[in-house]
């Protein structure tokens, strides 16, 4: 499918010319993953297009939304053009406090949002927390601690006086293993995400900051998001690459879990960088204004992503509503909206109604968390660590100096949270004979590995977190944050033994071969134990880590872990391995090894990571996490993959695959993994019984039918150009986005393009008499009717074993087409139960969970097919069934 014709023109050119010796690894191709589905082959073609959609939709401010319409319509009815114009673009890179900074209203008591990095803390600042990534949320398959991460990741936020959180993040959901920021997402299954993706929004919204779900949608690797990046890493392209994407994928999978988002009330959604069936993915129609803003029914506004706007009037006809960071590149003082978009207003390309939408869908969405009463100004500078520096960082201090950074300290005890999210995520892979907890009685604990050590240059060592150096708590990039301090595993494990006056020697150096033989000999000789800590790294695009681009080049250990492991276990009949990687890594080598009792994946736990693989390895918590991903044997068993080499001077990512990613693709292709999704061990055991079924008296589904009333309009503006242009008592910084225009000549103001050529607007997305709803459409999250709980599933978990212990029941379901997976998740639950006792779980199933997207009717329908509900501890391991009515 996809999307709108007001993409910036380019060139399509053939495949790039490439020698094999500039080819640092492969482009691999998979023809068994190709999904039997041909509409999902047909739909993810090389330069396929889809029809656009317009005009953008108006929101009607329906439902919890209604007070935050009331009160922003109240203040837009007052605002001239300039003012609402300020209010939806960025003031410019560095040139305020915030990675993204919006115009006020200072005479009405507005002030600018304040937009900042990032889902795992606040980015570019001190005295915050560094919290577990995503992923590590995705593997405690736990809604209370997403809730709970998220609200006080607000609350940090708001402290430092942050309006705009710019997280949480489903967008790369995880098509390949692979690409480097799917660590900030939970997991690559849309129904996991989607439920810890809503509840982080929930909590990050009850502290008065809007959160922003990002990337919309398609971003599923680095290499060629950007064009200027990718030329600057030797690639000859002329647009970002194009995920091309069928309609069914779409839905299924992809947009899946932004649904749950808009149904939570996030206020706002970043679009991507790349293209979307070859239309940006911040001027694509049928994204922005189809699916988002109609068949979703979302009331918030769209935000790009930094330097993702790639025109002024055919992106704010295709649904964007504020730019960032303000300026088309970085510092350059030029802007797509700014004086750009109060031009288009006066000379008609934007007509009143849009321009008033978008300001309406920005306040609205401050006043619908209570942003207005609740968040103080700024009280820190992103571009200097500095107390005292230039206000204005990209142009100096020449425009003025004074107090930038107040220090605030905004943790309070949320070391607390991060240490039991942190154990909370730890899955246990393997446990030969018991091998965990220790008891803390061996006479020798011998640790070994970089990844258990300290970075020597410090725990923010490397700007960005753009290293491998020492333990590894969170990957790099704009989804990282400064950490505190960081307890690495070494210092948190010695004080564990040496508290206990046992022996503890540890080994850092993952070159010291002879040290490490000769220690891991000793332990073996005294029946001691060998913890062997292993890790592998990943982030976003614009940093190249050991000549990583964002992107992993494979899925193998770094830092030589590999041979460290290889070293230990040979000798050592006692190695446990632990694992901090942003996912999934190649280690069935290790799944046999008889000398490697036990396996835990940590992922990436932040600040406390040492206190929280101790409190598992010793028992004082027993791991209950899953993985919230399928470990393969190899990269080819995924069945998609990284576009490492661009295949035109548009890259094309054809996502053939269509629904078949990760678990989905495994059972597909029938490819046994090493762990499949869901798995995950505990110190005791637990049985399922009773699987029993509860049919609810629900209504039939009725599809939305109709259009919406005209477009609204809030006050008046004066078409009088002299009106506009800049006041006399106002001094100009340099390159900051401003209103304003700098003359009365509309053709000549500010460079304008286009001046009175309305040639290539599309059809009706001028017209605001009405849109049509579409069948699924509703407000704040679509058709209620897909919301309907149509059956209670229930299940008696029993703990068997001896100790206290965390389980997650998982419900899964064939939905019985020929194209279907073989099973989709579509209900999980975290419960503690104690030794002994049973618990009955109980999971609602919706009519969207039973549910296919129809591409020829639009809308979601339960087919005919049998549906069969499945409920286990894995994916592959569900030992109850039942057939639904």
């Amino acid at each position: 499918m996809q999307l709108t014709v007001l993409t910036l023109a380019f060139a399509v050119g053939g495949l790039a010319q490439v020698t094999d010796s500039q080819i640092p690894f492969p482009n691999v191709t998979y023809p068994d993953a190709i999904s039997p589905n041909p509409n999902a082959v047909l739909g993810a073609q090389t330069n396929q297009t889809s029809p656009p959609k317009y005009p953008s939709p108006w929101g009607s401010g329906s439902g919890e939304w209604a007070e935050a319409y009331r009160k922003a319509i109240t203040i837009v009815e007052k605002l001239t053009l300039e003012e609402k114009v300020n209010l939806t673009t960025g003031s410019g890179w560095q040139q305020e406090q915030c990675v993204g900074q919006t115009g006020g209203v200072p005479r009405l008591g507005i002030r600018g949002q304040c937009l900042q990095d990032s889902p795992v803390g606040v980015r570019y600042t001190d005295f915050v927390s560094l919290f577990p990534a995503g992923i590590n949320v995705g593997a405690t398959w736990d809604r209370r601690l997403a809730y709970e991460r998220g609200k006080a990741m607000g609350f940090e936020n708001r402290d430092k006086g942050i309006t705009v959180l710019l997280g949480p993040n489903a967008g790369a959901l995880g098509r390949s293993p692979a690409s480097g920021r799917n660590w900030e997402g939970f997991s690559p299954d849309p129904y996991l995400t989607g439920k810890l993706f809503a509840d982080s929004i929930r909590g990050i919204q009850s502290t008065g900051v809007q959160a922003c779900a990002k990337h919309y949608v398609g971003n599923e690797q680095e290499h060629f998001r950007q064009t200027p990046e990718s030329r600057d890493y030797g690639f000859n392209i002329t647009q970002p690459g194009s995920s091309n994407i069928d309609d069914q994928t779409l839905h299924e999978l992809y947009v899946w879990p932004f649904a749950d988002a808009v149904k939570a009330g996030v206020a706002s959604v970043m679009c991507s960088y790349n293209l979307v069936n070859n239309s940006q993915a911040c001027q694509n129609s049928y994204l922005l204004n189809h699916v988002l803003k109609s068949e979703l029914g979302f009331q918030g506004y769209v935000m790009s992503d930094w330097q993702a706007t790639a025109a002024g009037v055919p992106a704010i006809l295709a649904g964007l509503d504020m730019t960032m960071a303000g300026d088309i590149r970085f510092g350059d003082g030029l802007s797509y909206f700014g004086p750009n978009l109060t031009i288009a207003v006066l000379n008609g390309t934007v007509p009143q109604w849009r321009l008033d939408d978008m300001v309406t869908r920005i306040l609205a969405g401050w006043y619908l968390v209570g942003g207005d009463a609740e968040v103080p100004d700024p009280n820190f500078q992103s571009w200097t660590p500095d107390t005292f520096g230039a206000v204005h960082a990209h142009v100096g201090s020449s425009w003025g100096t004074g107090l930038v950074n107040q220090h605030v300290d905004v943790r309070r005890e949320h070391g607390r949270l991060i240490r039991e999210i942190g154990a909370a995520s730890t899955v246990l892979l393997k446990n030969t004979h018991d091998a965990l907890p220790l008891d803390g009685t061996a006479r020798l604990t011998a640790v070994f590995g970089e990844d258990a050590g300290s970075n020597p240059n410090g725990p923010n060592g490397c700007r960005n977190h753009a290293c491998d150096v020492g333990t590894l708590a969170v990957g790099w990039g704009s989804g990282q944050a400064s950490s505190p301090y960081l307890i690495s595993p070494d210092a948190a494990i010695q004080h564990e033994v040496v508290s206990r006056f046992g022996s503890y020697e540890s080994i850092t150096n993952n070159s010291a071969f002879t040290q490490i033989n000769a220690l891991a000999r000793r332990v073996r000789d005294v029946a001691g134990v060998c913890i062997v800590f292993a890790n592998a790294d990943s982030g976003e695009g614009f940093a190249n880590v050991d000549g990583n681009y964002g992107d992993r080049n494979n899925l193998t250990l770094w830092q030589g872990a590999d041979a460290v492991i290889a070293n230990v276990s040979a000798t050592c009949n006692n190695t446990v391995v632990v694992i901090h990687s942003v996912g999934a890594v190649e280690i069935d080598q290790y799944k046999e090894n008889p000398n490697i009792t036990a396996i835990l994946w940590a992922g990436l736990p932040g600040e406390q990571s040492g206190y929280a693989i101790a409190d598992v390895l010793f028992g004082r918590v027993n791991p209950g996490a899953k993985l919230p991903f399928t470990m393969g044997r190899n990269r080819s068993d995924y069945g998609a993959d990284v576009l490492y080499l661009p295949n035109q001077e548009v890259p094309q990512y054809n996502f053939q695959e269509g629904v078949f990613i990760d678990h989905r693709g495994f059972d597909h292709r029938n490819v046994t993994p090493v762990y499949e999704f869901g798995f995950g061990l505990s110190y005791t055991t637990f049985n399922y019984s009773s699987l029993t079924v509860e049919k609810l008296d629900v209504a039939d589904y009725k599809p939305t039918a109709g259009t919406s009333g005209p477009a609204p309009t809030y006050g008046t503006i004066d078409n009088d150009t002299s009106a506009h242009t800049f006041p006399k008592n106002i001094t100009r910084i340099p390159l900051y986005v401003y209103p304003w225009l700098n003359s009365t000549n509309l053709s000549e103001a500010y460079g304008a393009a286009n001046f009175g050529d309305n040639s290539f607007i599309p059809e009706d997305a001028l017209n605001g008499s009405s849109f049509e709803h579409p069948p699924p459409s509703g407000p704040n999250g679509g058709n209620q009717g897909l919301w309907d709980i149509l059956y209670h599933i229930r299940v008696n978990v029993t703990n068997t074993g001896h100790i206290i212990g965390d389980e997650v029941p998982q419900l899964y379901i064939s939905l019985g087409g020929p194209y279907d997976p073989k099973i989709v998740l579509r209900g999980f639950e975290r419960v503690r139960i104690d030794p002994g006792k049973t618990l009955q779980v109980t999971f609602p199933l919706a009519r969207r969970d039973i549910s296919n997207w129809d591409t020829d009717l639009q809308d979601w329908v339960v087919s005919q097919h049998v549906k069969t509900v499945y409920v286990g501890s894995s994916s592959r391991d569900l030992p109850l069934s039942v057939v639904l009515e």
